[in-house]
């Protein structure tokens, strides 16, 4: 392996083996600093629990340490929120090499258990957090609380604060833009100074302590920390916790002219990804390879899918298709578009969803990954800006109504092929589309697809090549990320969001305007998606809206979404 890589994989193990299970007497004479009177905590970035099993968890937490050097953090685990019982306990010794985070992997633990966890250096106590197990067996009911795209400058975090207060939900899944990149007052920084959110680094994120930097003031947020520290959460990384629209060799905003080598750019931010992350690494030889799962008993379980970084082809871009001229080469776009080589999992990763979803007798097979999958085709004269969605909405109705009185422009507008409307989502790559849902229809699997990415609420059916339903896909609405609101200043949101599912077949529910999170659960008779929207991100005070609910039912007659 070049230096760089061993390097890399060297730091992500660095600590592994610095957390040990102690005997409680030991713990006595852990050689461990005393606090000066009147010193602050240095617990500044919370706890949070992640990747839970039947039998173990993630904990996490980070040391703002008063002075360099290696730090012995004292960790404790007990079944009650007291501390009455210590039920495991140890020593982890970090340091400046992994940024002073802790990351314990408790183990031996019950299965669907509850426990609480904290950390001490010395007489200081970090907040105390709440994890839980999954549940083996016979389980009759599960919820998980989806997030996607959480951007510091744009708005305040209230979705996770609505989350902690939640007490029946057993892990958040976290679709990934856990942090964006961008350099201050770039992407959704209008309202970031008066907010007093403006990113840490000023800079776009390039080296290792960029990142780290940018970790930590996301992870200062009180509402991120409430959430964190209330739920067990499942993660995996979109494109901004590395760049803007990353795909396997590059990304859309890094230049290697100025910013150097990609590779050592993605390198840097996974290492801070691992750090600050309670992601469990199974294999510091393959840091990029994040998918696994997680077995709710049997009734469903979940499988997390990484599409930006192993196999990604460079996304197609719709500007590359125009001649000098002004025409669009569709034909040349199709064919491309249409190459059964395109990858977006790559095989290897394709492979093991094949075996996991051909092991797995749970009744709900569910996807966590990062873009839409269903199939978002728009006429081409609203993807290329050649008329707006209200009007094109007018259109159809005066066509359906009339047809007679349409002129040949308008004829001509209508008679215009649809085409995918985000390159960078499933769309486009839909030979790789095919093959995944193809594995779910062979298997005669109850496909769940979860999405994020869009910053905008959507639920669709999954259709196979051949139209035959496949399953159905909950996507949600970003933490803070603006949506199609802002894109379409001129549009109104409840106009658009009717005519959407109109426009776009497989397409049943669609919410443009407003920011939360998507609640899933899961029972024997039905999967129900709830997308729990806030009436602001830009206003302290804030109160949730309606809340739209759709379903749906196992069974390869009922694999369609209903009310």
């Amino acid at each position: 392996m070049p230096p760089s890589r061993r390097q890399f994989i060297r730091n992500l193990s660095l600590g592994a083996a610095a957390a040990s299970a102690l005997p409680l007497a030991s713990l006595a004479g852990a050689n461990r600093p005393e606090p000066a009177p009147g010193l602050a905590s240095p617990f500044l970035h919370g706890v949070a629990s992640g990747d839970p099993l039947r039998d173990r968890v993630i904990l996490w937490t980070r040391v703002s340490p008063q002075r360099p050097g290696r730090v012995p953090v004292i960790w404790e685990l007990s079944p009650n929120p007291k501390f009455r019982s210590i039920l495991r306990a140890g020593v982890f010794v970090t340091g400046p090499e992994r940024d002073y985070t802790v990351k314990v992997d408790a183990g031996a633990l019950a299965a669907d258990a509850t426990y609480y966890y904290r950390f001490r250096i010395g007489q200081h106590y970090s907040p105390v957090g709440k994890t839980r197990t999954l549940p083996v067996g016979q389980v009759g009911r599960v919820r998980l609380a989806v997030f996607s795209c959480s951007n510091y400058p744009a708005g305040y975090f209230h979705a996770y604060r609505e989350a902690a207060r939640l007490t029946d939900v057993h892990a958040a899944v976290h679709l990934g833009d856990f942090l964006y990149e961008y350099q201050r007052g770039g992407y959704a920084s209008a309202d970031a100074a008066t907010l007093g959110r403006e990113v840490l680094p000023p800079t776009e994120l390039n080296s290792l302590d960029d990142y780290r930097q940018r970790h930590a003031q996301y992870r200062g947020d009180p509402d991120l920390q409430a959430a964190m520290a209330a739920l067990p959460f499942i993660c995996v990384w979109d494109d901004h916790e590395i760049a803007n629209d990353t795909w396997r060799d590059g990304a859309d905003n890094h230049d290697p002219a100025t910013e150097g080598d990609f590779t050592q750019r993605r390198n840097a931010a996974l290492q801070a990804y691992f750090e600050w992350m309670p992601v469990r690494l199974a294999d510091p030889a393959e840091p990029l390879a994040i998918q696994r799962s997680f077995d709710f008993g049997n009734l469903l379980s979940l499988h997390m899918l990484e599409t930006r970084l192993n196999a990604r082809d460079k996304p197609l871009a719709y500007g590359d298709y125009f001649s000098s001229t002004g025409s669009f080469d569709a034909l040349r776009f199709a064919t491309e578009l249409a190459d059964p080589t395109r990858q977006l999992l790559g095989g290897p990763q394709l492979a093991w969803l094949a075996d996991q979803l051909t092991q797995s007798s749970a009744q709900w097979q569910v996807l966590g990954q990062q873009t839409l999958m269903g199939t978002m085709h728009l006429p081409a004269p609203l993807v290329l800006g050649q008329i707006g969605f209200a009007a094109y909405a007018a259109l159809l109705a005066k066509a359906q109504a009339n047809p007679a009185s349409l002129s040949a422009q308008e004829q001509a507008l209508l008679a215009q092929p649809r085409i995918p409307y985000n390159l960078d989502a499933w769309d486009g790559y839909p030979a790789e589309r095919e093959r995944v849902l193809a594995l779910a229809r062979d298997l005669d699997k109850n496909l769940v697809v979860l999405a994020g990415d869009t910053h905008n609420a959507w639920a669709s059916n999954l259709e196979d090549g051949q139209g035959q339903p496949v399953g159905v896909e909950f996507a949600t609405a970003s933490v803070s990320s603006p949506g199609l609101e802002e894109y379409l200043p001129d549009e109104d949101p409840a106009a658009l969001a009717a005519a959407l599912p109109r426009i776009i077949e497989p397409l049943e529910y669609a919410e443009t305007a407003h920011r939360g999170f998507l609640l899933v659960t899961f029972t024997s008779q039905e999967c129900r998606a709830e997308w729990r929207l806030l009436s602001t991100v830009k206003n302290r005070d804030y109160h949730p809206l309606a809340t739209a609910s759709l379903a749906v039912q196992p069974g390869p007659a009922q694999r369609r979404l209903e009310a």
